[in-house]
């Protein structure tokens, strides 16, 4: 098997699970991420900002205990970024507040930026920079990509030099294929659609794939979309056929879904 470099880069927090779960799990796109690549035996790294509390030393232990690195994790005096969130009788989750804490305002510094363009690939999850980090991966040349369905500002939207645009799609194919679209038309090179149960859609100019999703008995969905993330990059590294992607990340969401939280984790009580 080939080993990657990869890195991702912004959000994390701590998932705060309200009754009747009461637990709190380490969390967010970009963790999720980086968590699901060490999984599968490659060499990840994180690049994000927590706080010097608790939750910030749960943050880091996590990681480390899942193989993470952490050249990149720094620490500032604000709290660790958290989420509340509500979970519906099916298993799907529903974001009741979230504080961005330490995550706000973070950029990678020029060491890490010159880290980062050692990578093989490098996945942007939250991250309120205008931009910044994902032109200047493009202009040198870095295999970059961005889930744009986590980022609601529209400074933070641009997918000009992506490699792989990642969005979510709610209305069923004409939607999805209408936000492919919108990605490839603004300069992503590659534009997947997540669309829940009715599975995704992998579009490029030049071929339109899709597949469904993979049954299982969903105990959470939180980080499913993540794990799909993860699943597809790979498969993409590894120059796979588009439809075959699609599935990576399809079957590495399903397995998610079958457990609370983004990854297999040791709960705190909240």
């Amino acid at each position: 098997m080939t080993t990657f470099r990869l890195a991702a880069v912004g959000d994390n927090c701590i998932d705060r699970f309200q009754a009747p779960i009461s637990e709190a799990y380490v969390g967010g796109n970009a963790i999720n991420v980086a968590v699901q690549w060490a999984l599968l035996g490659h060499q990840s790294h994180y690049f994000g900002a927590v706080g010097g509390d608790r939750d910030g030393a749960q943050v880091r232990q996590v990681l480390e205990q899942n193989g993470v690195r952490l050249a990149g994790l720094k620490e500032r005096n604000v709290n660790t970024a958290y989420t509340d969130i509500g979970v519906t009788p099916e298993g799907d989750r529903v974001f009741l507040y979230e504080d961005f804490g330490a995550c706000a305002g973070y950029q990678p510094d020029a060491d890490d930026l010159a880290l980062l363009k050692t990578m093989d690939h490098v996945h942007i999850g939250w991250l309120d920079d205008g931009g910044a980090l994902r032109r200047a991966l493009a202009t040198a040349g870095v295999s970059v990509s961005q889930d744009m369905s986590v980022n609601a500002t529209p400074a933070n939207l641009g997918v000009q030099g992506l490699s792989i645009a990642f969005g979510s799609g709610s209305d069923g194919d004409q939607d999805a294929e209408r936000l492919a679209g919108d990605f490839l038309a603004r300069g992503a090179l590659l534009a997947i659609v997540t669309r829940g149960a009715l599975g995704s859609l992998a579009g490029n100019g030049a071929e339109l794939v899709s597949t469904g999703s993979r049954p299982v008995d969903v105990v959470d969905t939180t980080g499913a979309g993540d794990s799909f993330i993860a699943g597809f990059i790979l498969a993409h590294l590894q120059g796979r056929p588009l439809v075959e992607r699609l599935e990576a990340g399809r079957d590495l969401a399903a397995r998610t879904c079958t457990h609370v939280g983004g990854f297999p984790q040791q709960p705190h009580a909240l």
